[in-house]
């Protein structure tokens, strides 16, 4: 049986079905392993999808063009922000925004406030960087929800953001 995030419907229903036999002594909530696998396997195919079809043309990671889109979008932000924003340690960000500065895409400066800290901005060429990319972006993101309905997509998104704010509730505790 393939075990590739590609899987098609069949594959994917036997996957759960073998969990669910390989695992049936333990107590275990079937339908919810199968929902946060199944987005676990849509975000990372939709991720792997985007990062070759259409970031590699603009010499993107993933996470680059979070952190330039977290900008466009919301403007300047602390590097503490940004990294919670883009979902990334500060490590990980400090090594991202090390690259972007070097094409010129993004500037850091310390706070004015606080010396401890660190602010994040685009540059005009972050800018039309983002602008360059989210046509082409956007196609794919058109492809990658193009077997549901419109009814079907809305529905998603609003389900996906119950599941992200139960998260975030769950992650505050």
């Amino acid at each position: 049986m393939p075990r590739a995030f590609a899987a098609g419907d069949e594959e994917l229903v036997e996957a759960e079905h073998l969990i669910r036999d390989q695992m049936s002594g333990l107590d275990l909530d079937l339908q919810a392993l199968a929902a946060v696998s199944n987005i676990f396997r849509a975000a990372t195919a939709v991720r792997n999808h985007m990062e070759r079809d259409v970031l590699a043309v603009h010499a993107l990671s993933w996470t680059a063009f979070v952190v330039l889109f977290v900008l466009r979008v919301w403007g300047e932000q602390s590097s503490r922000d940004l990294a919670a924003e883009a979902g990334v340690t500060g490590g990980t960000l400090t090594g991202v925004l090390d690259t972007l500065e070097r094409k010129g895409l993004t500037e850091r400066s310390v706070h004015p406030d606080d010396g401890r800290k660190v602010t994040v901005r685009l540059t005009d060429e972050g800018v039309d960087a983002v602008d360059g990319v989210m046509p082409a972006f956007n196609v794919e993101e058109a492809k990658v929800t193009g077997g549901l309905t419109t009814t079907e997509t809305n529905n998603l998104a609003s389900l996906l953001r119950t599941v992200l704010r139960t998260t975030s509730e769950l992650n505050q505790r």
